[in-house]
């Protein structure tokens, strides 16, 4: 007895069409791999759920911009609006010119110039002459600042010495005062322990001689 016809419409419970759309979709993703495999078919294939999650599956031996590519040119449909190939072509031209700038920097390295035609190598060595000459102008902006800093660090050095030595000097002067200070202190001290009889006395006239 085989399977009834199944009626393709929409599952009207989330559930069901969850569990649906999981098993058809990983059956399609199997059958792709399994034509790729056994026929060596080119496939390139981009689900969508309902969530908007994508799951895709692109054959080894190519990629999906190739399969685009290759669709757009046999189907002669427009799969990219100007937009796109605006930037198509502005990416082309950037990396054209990274070429070219590598080729240049290899010329100017001495690489690849036995090919060069004379007006070539002598615009090489125009490009490396003036190359030369901005290479020693920053060199000697360089020194020039490094002098300048030198001198810089000179003056604040000189400075600085300066104040030190005004501060030693006022240390000094601070010290000396305190020691003289200190001595007379000490001056007094000593001349209020000795006994009155044996303080010096101003002179006094000889009575004996005023009789």
């Amino acid at each position: 007895m085989g399977r009834g016809k199944i009626e393709i419409k929409r599952i009207e419970n989330s559930s069901n069409r969850q569990v649906t759309y999981s098993k058809r979709r990983n059956g399609i993703i199997k059958k792709a791999k399994e034509i790729t495999v056994l026929c060596d078919a080119k496939v390139s294939l981009v689900i969508f759920g309902s969530s908007g999650k994508m799951h895709e599956y692109c054959s080894p031996s190519t990629t999906l911009v190739d399969l685009l590519d290759k669709y757009h040119k046999q189907s002669g449909k427009r799969l990219w609006d100007a937009k796109h190939e605006n930037l198509s072509n502005e990416i082309d031209r950037i990396k054209k010119e990274n070429d070219s700038m590598q080729i240049e920097l290899r010329h100017l390295k001495g690489e690849d110039i036995t090919s060069l035609h004379h007006k070539e190598l002598l615009a090489l060595e125009k490009a490396l002459e003036n190359g030369l000459v901005g290479v020693r102008e920053k060199q000697m902006d360089y020194y020039r600042m490094k002098e300048k800093n030198n001198k810089i660090l000179e003056d604040e050095g000189k400075r600085l010495s300066f104040i030190l030595q005004q501060q030693e000097m006022a240390i000094e002067e601070d010290a000396r005062e305190m020691e003289n200070a200190y001595h007379q202190q000490k001056l007094r001290e000593y001349s209020s322990q000795i006994p009155f009889a044996f303080r010096v006395q101003p002179i006094q006239p000889n009575l004996q001689e005023r009789m």
